[in-house]
């Protein structure tokens, strides 16, 4: 029996030595009472606007006004049609997807391989750089805007998908390196010296053996990115302003301001669902994973 399990078994008298679990307390379960409440409070508060802007995005302007609350009289896909493509959302739609994409594959290579390198090597000045990484999380990105955009005009990628990628990732890489820098000073020395015992090299021993364990971190730390990244509004509006290299956040501002009182709300409610459904979609596949670094760091 472990250690764990004895702590959570009584011995009772009267059951002939028969081991028997605790009983919540009161106060316990006014706690866990108290917590579901909040919980489903919290939880009802995020769906229904969700849900109400879904089956918005199946009506008419004319029905939304009309009936906020009722469900739409033709369960059709126009909205979605014309703004996929009458508003061109599709082609911000892939300008997203290159930009996010991009910039995430670039961030998790790179600050994996800084984190790594900080928490497992003794170079010089190794705390200065981990303090300087750590400094980077406190500069607001607004302070930043007007010397990007001479850095970026002077190197010729200003209002382009490349200056966008670069730009993000120099924002996002301070996180990274802080967050994956624990779970790589966690990992156990023993499993990389034997992979130096095996005549393996330092870039097949982070790669095929570090890297691996510490793909909680990695799952957790791409998720925040991609989230961060994928919503980043700021950074796009001041230094991409060519249309035809919109990301979706600008281009759904900019779709709601130009339209003013003649929006089409029915197209909006489609471009947000357009707009929210991938980062769904990769909360939902990658959930595990969170939820694994999230137990793991509790218990280290």
């Amino acid at each position: 029996m472990s250690v764990d399990t004895r702590a959570a078994v009584t011995i009772d008298p009267k059951a002939k030595g028969r081991p028997t679990t605790t009983k919540s307390t009161a106060s316990d379960k006014a706690v866990g009472g108290a917590s579901h409440v909040v919980l489903a409070i919290w939880s009802l508060v995020v769906i229904l606007p969700m849900l109400w802007t879904f089956i918005g995005s199946f009506k008419t302007t004319k029905e939304i006004f009309a009936s906020p609350f009722g469900l739409p009289a033709n369960w059709n896909f126009d909205n979605y049609v014309n703004a996929w493509v009458g508003e061109n959302f599709g082609g911000m739609f892939i300008n997203t997807i290159i930009v996010v994409g991009v910039s995430l594959v670039l961030v998790m290579v790179l600050g994996a391989m800084c984190a790594y390198v900080l928490a497992r090597f003794s170079v010089p000045g190794s705390r200065v750089i981990y303090y300087l990484m750590l400094a980077g999380l406190t500069f607001p990105v607004f302070l930043a805007i007007v010397p990007l955009f001479f850095i970026l005009q002077g190197m010729g990628l200003l209002n382009t998908l490349p200056g966008l990628i670069i730009t993000y990732v120099a924002f996002a890489l301070p996180f990274t390196v802080f967050f994956l820098f624990s779970f790589f000073k966690s990992l156990p020395y023993e499993i990389q010296e034997a992979a130096y015992v095996d005549g393996a090299s330092e870039w097949r021993t982070f790669f095929q053996v570090m890297l691996p364990m510490a793909r909680p971190g990695m799952a957790a730390v791409a998720i925040m990115n991609f989230l961060g990244l994928w919503n980043q509004f700021l950074l796009p509006i001041s230094l991409n302003t060519d249309r035809s290299n919109y990301v979706l956040s600008q281009g759904m501002a900019s779709y709601a301001s130009s339209a003013g009182y003649a929006l089409d709300f029915g197209e909006m409610f489609a471009a947000v669902i357009i707009t929210i459904v991938p980062v769904l979609i990769v909360y939902i596949l990658f959930q595990r994973q969170l939820q694994g670094s999230v137990s793991q760091g509790t218990t280290k």
